[in-house]
């Protein structure tokens, strides 16, 4: 039984919507933020020294990272879905959405965030942030012009790895259509939808 540690409001929830897409029996073990801190609480850090979710037991193999979640779940239980074949210039676009989701396309995400919570102090540091925002932002618009998926002509990993840089940019997504579009779609399908039920309350759902 594949086990997911998973926090309200986090990056897990693309694990449990993987699973579901899977079709592949899991039991979640849940974790609550901090009302205040919003920070992940300390029991974590007894499943892994970052302290941090996503994480998922799998037997003896303990896996962090959502990226490398994604793709040893895919790879280990996928049966071939949900990734083009290896060795195809489709595999090769899909394993760089993969990377790209968390080593590009959420530091400005992230950086927008924490410094709005400075006030007047992060003004200084907004115009960099809204280029870069809009420079990426604006790379993911692009890629889903014409089409529904981030690669191919059906949903992979990419798109579940994607989801939550999407998801992050509910506030900026009006000036993005087709990644609007994109974002409900792959929140209409129905394992999307389980996935949230048994994950609890997700704020970025909306």
């Amino acid at each position: 039984m594949i086990v997911v540690h998973h926090l309200n409001d986090s990056r897990s929830q693309r694990v449990l919507w993987l699973l579901e897409e899977l079709g592949l029996p899991y039991e979640i073990r849940h974790y609550a933020r901090d009302a205040t801190t919003r920070l992940a609480p300390p029991e974590l850090l007894a499943v892994h020294p970052l302290g941090k979710s996503p994480v998922i037991e799998d037997g003896d193999q303990k896996v962090i990272e959502s990226g490398a979640i994604v793709d040893y779940l895919i790879r280990r239980h996928g049966a071939g879905r949900l990734q083009p074949a290896v060795g195809t210039p489709d595999f090769e676009a899909y394993n760089q959405w993969l990377h790209y989701a968390e080593g590009s396309a959420m530091l400005p995400l992230m950086l927008k965030l924490y410094v709005s919570r400075l006030g007047d102090a992060g003004a200084p540091l907004a115009p960099r942030i809204n280029s870069e925002l809009a420079n990426h932002l604006g790379y993911v618009e692009r890629s889903l012009q014409g089409r529904d998926w981030l690669v191919g002509d059906a949903l992979t990993g990419a798109d579940i790895q994607m989801s939550f840089v999407g998801e992050a940019a509910r506030g900026l997504r009006a000036s993005y259509p087709a990644m609007d579009a994109w974002v409900k779609r792959f929140q209409a399908r129905p394992a999307y939808q389980r996935a949230l039920e048994r994950g609890g309350p997700y704020a970025l759902a909306g």
